[in-house]
């Protein structure tokens, strides 16, 4: 299997959104670019923050999608273009209501399961054949909660689970960079099980 080219942190622009549940993928990927000394800037023509790293040796491009969440699609399908990488090779970093904080899940392929983000990217694609990174914040118990609970910020203690699960998953991003999806997956997936 291909590596990842690309790497997305899906969230919403503004600093009143920074700390919340919902920008769970923009926390991964800024830290990603920490860890590898890159930093972000802005590329208009891409509507979002581009950022360029190594990885296990490769390198790999960071995008944080400056359009609101429910407009993902328009920044991810334009970078794919301008820098001709196939959606496979690249892996979109999302909340994730239906894994508790703490768990984070590779994933290939799938349905969007309401995250709107996914949701616009699929439909602009018109397939789902990319890679994900599932970082679970939980669920408020009602789907009538949701709203509120994705654009509101998370326990302190949740915080440090969801903050722990983005570590496990830089992890082994080595691993996804170089193809070894699988094995990517079978760390992280089994990992504290």
């Amino acid at each position: 299997m291909a590596g990842l080219k690309l790497i997305v942190g899906l969230g919403n622009p503004g600093p009143e959104h920074a700390r919340q549940r919902h920008n769970a993928g923009f926390w991964f990927v800024d830290e990603l670019a920490r860890r590898c000394g890159g930093s972000f800037r802005v590329e208009s023509k891409l509507f979002g923050e581009t950022c360029k790293v190594e990885i296990g040796g490769q390198s790999v491009w960071l995008l944080k999608p400056a359009t609101f969440m429910n407009l993902s699609g328009k920044s991810v399908t334009a970078a794919l273009r301008f820098w001709k990488i196939e959606p496979e090779e690249a892996l979109l970093a999302h909340d994730e209501l239906d894994l508790s904080p703490g768990t984070a899940r590779l994933k290939f392929d799938g349905g969007h399961g309401g995250q709107n983000g996914l949701r616009d990217t699929i439909r602009l694609l018109g397939h789902a054949k990319f890679h994900r990174l599932r970082v679970g914040i939980g669920h408020p118990g009602h789907k009538d909660k949701v709203v509120g609970w994705v654009l509101g910020k998370p326990s302190p203690a949740d915080e440090t689970l969801i903050l722990r699960s983005i570590d496990d998953a830089i992890d082994v991003m080595p691993l996804a960079v170089a193809g070894d999806i699988n094995e990517a997956m079978k760390r992280l997936n089994t990992a504290k099980a």
